[in-house]
């Protein structure tokens, strides 16, 4: 019995000394990871020229075609085992010039407002829409108030964001059914358009465009639909109240075209000894078009090609296959995650773990997980190894939009978390721009994200 006894202490000394060991040689690669992000890193540089050369991408437009080439061109820079380009239709959709807006008190007396084109909207008739405007704060209203309220008038949703959240994210959730449902629901009761309090929680006179759905109205019942600032909103709120009767005209000229073929960008570094496990890291390639998409998602997909040459740079052989997935498409059709993942089961890949980044490019924080608990149990063990460069928010939730397709069965996604108190400012605007980019912030949520990235090639999933 002593011997079995003794036996047992042994090996339970032995587990634990390896255990040390392993967290030991953890720190040191994640220390290494993180001082070559930011003493000799390449994510800033490269949003540099992304934003300030190239600019907004939106999906079917030259800038975007322009942004898939320069990936390209970039990721084989590096050195890789492999690069290519994987094509997938995307819808085009196109501004015009910009968009036009004015509350009329009474006839010659008109105060402007800024305005934007929702994506996805129809245009305005020639010279503008002009018609009372009725101001309302959830979809539900429109059936209180019926189609003889309704018919004929502009529909104003000016439901703000929630300020008391500290998820700016549950905040932003809690109000954009207005912008993407919006049009949709107002037509049906006869409204000739659609104006919407921007997802903004300061005020500025920044409007933020977004995507819209019309449902299933047929083209002859679709209506225009823009967002107004947030300093627009309140005032045309004040309006209101002092006189129910004021008009509302806004002129756009958009335009819907036929779908047109664009790309996911991939990079490779195969594994040396599971090959057949794939990890994936990535970012939209896409943005809108007001800014030039610095936050939203140009950050996202700068940090996740720097992953891949971090890796590189340390001289780091990953068991597993790691690529870098740019995905076209998320803000407007999600067509370049979907055919990712189509792709991907159509082959026979096993995806064991996806990361994304599509929550700008501030402070890190952690990152949420869409796991089992075995998998996030592990995921917590590690958490004492990130704490010292202060991330420290490890939950389940969420993961990212274009990673979501490949969700399977003891898959593990995952999604960077910066902290989000600014990022709204930004979000779908034209001062989404690369000013209002840290470099330092920039380069440790790359860093972030590599550091995750080793630790699950290094242990695998349960």
């Amino acid at each position: 019995m002593l011997k079995i006894l003794t036996s047992i202490v042994c090996i339970l000394v032995s587990c634990s000394a390896f255990a040390q060991n392993d967290v030991k040689e953890d720190s040191i690669i994640l220390k290494k990871i993180y001082s070559t992000s930011l003493l000799n890193g390449n994510s800033y540089q490269w949003l540099d020229y992304l934003s300030n050369q190239i600019g907004g991408r939106l999906s079917g437009s030259i800038n975007a075609q322009l942004a898939v080439e320069w990936a390209e061109k970039e990721l084989k820079k590096i050195g890789i085992d492999k690069v290519w380009l994987q094509p997938v239709m995307v819808p085009k959709w196109t501004r015009g010039v910009t968009e036009f807006a004015y509350i009329e008190t009474e006839p010659g007396k008109t105060t402007n407002v800024p305005i934007c084109a929702l994506g996805g909207s129809v245009p305005t008739f020639i010279g503008g829409t002009k018609a009372p405007i009725i101001e309302v704060k959830h979809l539900s209203d429109l059936e209180k108030l019926g189609i003889d309220q309704v018919k004929g008038k502009i529909v104003f949703y000016n439901r703000p964001m929630q300020a008391d959240l500290i998820s700016t994210f549950s905040a932003y959730g809690g109000c954009v059914d207005q912008r993407y449902s919006g049009a949709a629901e107002a037509a049906k009761y006869g409204a000739v358009g659609v104006i919407v309090r921007s997802m903004n929680l300061r005020k500025d006179d920044f409007p933020h465009t977004g995507s819209m759905s019309y449902g299933t109205l047929k083209n002859k019942d679709k209506i225009p639909a823009a967002a107004i600032s947030t300093n627009g909103a309140d005032l045309l709120s004040s309006m209101l109240k002092l006189n129910p009767n004021i008009k509302f005209n806004f002129n756009m000229n958009c335009r819907t075209w036929k779908d047109v073929q664009s790309y996911n960008v991939i990079g490779q570094i195969t594994g040396t000894t599971l090959p057949n496990e794939y990890m994936v890291v990535g970012g939209h390639l896409d943005s809108w078009d007001l800014g030039d998409g610095s936050h939203d998602d140009g950050a996202g997909v700068v940090q996740s090609m720097e992953v891949l040459r971090l890796l590189k740079e340390i001289g780091y052989k990953p068991k597993r296959t790691i690529r870098v997935v740019l995905f076209m498409n998320e803000e407007n059709g999600l067509r370049g995650g979907k055919k990712y993942a189509a792709v991907a089961k159509n082959k026979g890949e096993n995806h064991v773990f996806a990361l994304e980044s599509d929550a700008g490019g501030f402070t890190p924080r952690g990152f949420s997980f869409d796991c089992d608990t075995a998998n996030f149990d592990q995921i917590k063990s590690w958490k004492p190894l990130f704490e010292p460069y202060l991330i420290h928010y490890f939950v389940k939730g969420r993961s990212g939009a274009d990673i979501g397709p490949l969700k399977k069965e003891k898959m593990v996604l995952a999604g960077l978390r910066p902290d989000s108190q600014r990022y709204f400012d930004y979000h779908h605007a034209k001062n989404d721009t690369f000013d209002a980019v840290n470099k330092r912030e920039l380069e440790l949520g790359a860093a972030t994200m590599t550091s995750l990235v080793y630790l699950f090639d290094t242990y695998g999933v349960k």
